[in-house]
């Protein structure tokens, strides 16, 4: 038996107007996802807990079946497993994003234009990472490039009592002034902020980047703070041999601390330009070199979701049903017995471009032990099914066992 999740990150939505009143799962060509659904299960499930933040982090760890209460140490410590960082047990990490913010004179009145600093690519990004850390390098901070505008600070002997640092996502085109870490522990942290400011705002590249009407990745800012994490082998926890597919840093590091095979797939870019074929081809591979588990994450609809970008979070949605599903499942199909799992980590409606608690909808085939499910894989068959499972990380454990 083969087994194939393909993450939709941030898929679910809310029904909008420019659809008719419906969800863009809903309003989306998705003929192998209603496929799959018609000999299928469709139900909810509660990912994230109301008492943890709906964060990508706690949200892919609940699917994957690991208890986010029992196992999440914080979101920046995966990635900075990805980027090869070795952490002491006495290092905080912290997401560092590139960001784009307004240029008042002082640094509080600024508003934060763009989370991402114009999707920045990795190559642009290590520049001015690379840049900051031979300035603001010392014992205690050492800046690490991630992958296009994620990046990592480790803050030696470091303390997570830092009150609390909002994701920039959550507060694009907003003011940061209400935003800005006000606990004593975090002090040095928006000093940090600031001075990043003062030496990227003229920046040779940032400057070249105006010229050629891009954003200017002009700041940092800081969140995501956690310390080591440890995840138990997913080899242990199932019995199955299992691969990462990725674009990020964050999936990338949780692929690695529970020792899966963590697969680098070129043009890779979290964003609706991504190598969408070029992950399908890697997975296939996988399979035929004999991994039982395969976990594409695709990041675009997500992407799309914080952006507001209505007709691409639709578009994002059908090209991973024709380009990622559809090709994948073919494949299973001539190699024997297997079971789909197709689901979004967490909801990112348009309306709110951040991520809910919302139930989301997920959707399991298993080609030996077919179902006689609804007319389509949504948002709106799965509350009608009645089918909802509350504790998120059991979905592993059902997906598996059947």
């Amino acid at each position: 038996m083969k087994y194939l999740v393909v993450l939709c990150d941030g898929m679910a939505d809310y029904p909008i107007d420019a659809f008719g009143g419906k969800t863009p799962l809903e309003a989306a060509y998705t003929p192998n996802m209603d496929a799959l659904a018609k000999d299928g299960l469709v139900g909810l499930v509660k990912t994230v807990s109301d008492d943890m933040k709906p964060g990508s982090d706690v949200a892919n760890l609940s699917v994957l079946g690991y208890d986010p209460h029992k196992y999440y140490t914080g979101r920046s410590p995966l990635e900075a497993g990805s980027i090869g960082i070795d952490m002491k047990d006495t290092d905080v990490s912290l997401r560092c994003n590139l960001v784009t913010l307004t240029d008042e004179a002082e640094y509080s009145d600024k508003t934060i234009v763009d989370y991402c600093a114009g999707d920045i690519s990795t190559e642009d990004a290590k520049v001015l990472i690379d840049y900051l850390a031979e300035k603001l390098d010392n014992d205690e901070f050492k800046f690490y490039s991630g992958v296009s505008y994620r990046h990592c600070l480790i803050w030696n002997n470091g303390t997570m009592n830092v009150g609390t640092l909002t994701p920039p996502h959550d507060i694009t085109g907003k003011p940061i002034k209400q935003y800005i870490p006000s606990h004593p522990n975090a002090a040095k942290l928006y000093e940090l902020m600031k001075k990043s400011y003062d030496l990227l705002c003229d920046h040779p590249l940032n400057k070249q980047r105006i010229a050629d009407g891009k954003r200017p990745a002009n700041s940092i800012w800081l969140w995501g703070e956690g310390v080591k994490a440890q995840l138990d082998p997913f080899m242990e926890k199932y019995g199955l041999k299992g691969s990462m597919i990725s674009a990020v840093d964050l999936l990338k590091g949780i692929g690695k601390f529970s020792d899966m095979n963590v697969v680098n797939v070129e043009g890779a870019t979290g964003y609706i330009d991504t190598n969408f074929k070029g992950k399908a081809a890697a997975a296939i591979k996988e399979f035929e070199d004999g991994k039982d588990f395969v976990y594409i994450h695709i990041e675009a609809p997500d992407e799309c979701g914080h952006r507001n970008e209505t007709q691409n979070k639709k578009k994002a949605i059908e090209i991973i049903d024709k380009e990622v599903l559809g090709p994948v499942v073919k494949a299973l199909s001539e190699m024997g017995d297997f079971r789909v799992l197709v689901t979004p980590d967490h909801a990112t409606p348009l309306s709110l471009k951040t991520h809910t608690h919302d139930p989301i909808p997920f959707m399991i085939y298993d080609s030996a032990n077919k179902k006689n499910g609804p007319r389509e894989y949504s948002e709106t068959t799965a509350k009608e099914s009645g089918i909802f499972i509350e504790t998120g990380y059991t979905i592993m454990e059902k997906f598996i066992k059947g």
